[in-house]
């Protein structure tokens, strides 16, 4: 079953956390960063459904006990655009017209190497609107940050097992 991904609960997520942290999870801020993080507790508050499949699912119980993907850059992509049959959130990589909120961009460099993965909460002017951990950040146009590559996960749906 494909359940819809709640946008505005993501949105609300990130509107609360973005200038702190939620107790219920450990802020890996000085653990290379606590945006991917951040970013999975967003899509979770949209989604409502981790997979808890060994190794290669999306789950956090606590800072010992998660995935990769809950708080690795290309682990989170690698899930969000290869989850076409588990539980959980799934999406495809889209161009910037596609995005909407509650989506996530990820900023990389020219090698290839992505670091960031803030959280689309709006548009202003065409230009997305983000909330981000590590470099706190809540209504911050994605224009403003220096990167030499960027891609866009366009959340599609949400699956229940």
């Amino acid at each position: 079953m494909i359940k819809s991904y709640d946008r505005q609960a993501a949105v609300a997520y990130a509107r609360k956390w973005a200038f702190s942290r939620n107790p219920a999870y450990y802020n890996f801020e000085n653990l290379g960063g606590d945006c991917t993080n951040f970013a999975s507790q967003c899509v979770y508050a949209g989604s409502g459904i981790m997979n808890y499949t060994p190794v290669f699912g999306w789950y956090y119980i606590n800072a010992n006990n998660r995935t990769a993907s809950w708080t690795g850059v290309e682990y989170f992509y690698n899930f969000m655009t290869g989850n076409t049959d588990g539980a959980g959130p799934f999406a495809e990589e889209t161009d910037a017209s596609k995005l909407e909120i509650g989506d996530v961009i990820q900023l990389g460099r020219a090698n290839g190497d992505f670091y960031h993965s803030p959280v689309v909460v709006g548009f202003s002017g065409g230009q997305p609107l983000i909330a981000a951990h590590s470099y706190d950040a809540y209504g911050r146009p994605i224009n403003s940050y220096k990167f030499e590559k960027i891609r866009y996960i366009h959340i599609l749906g949400v699956r229940v097992e």
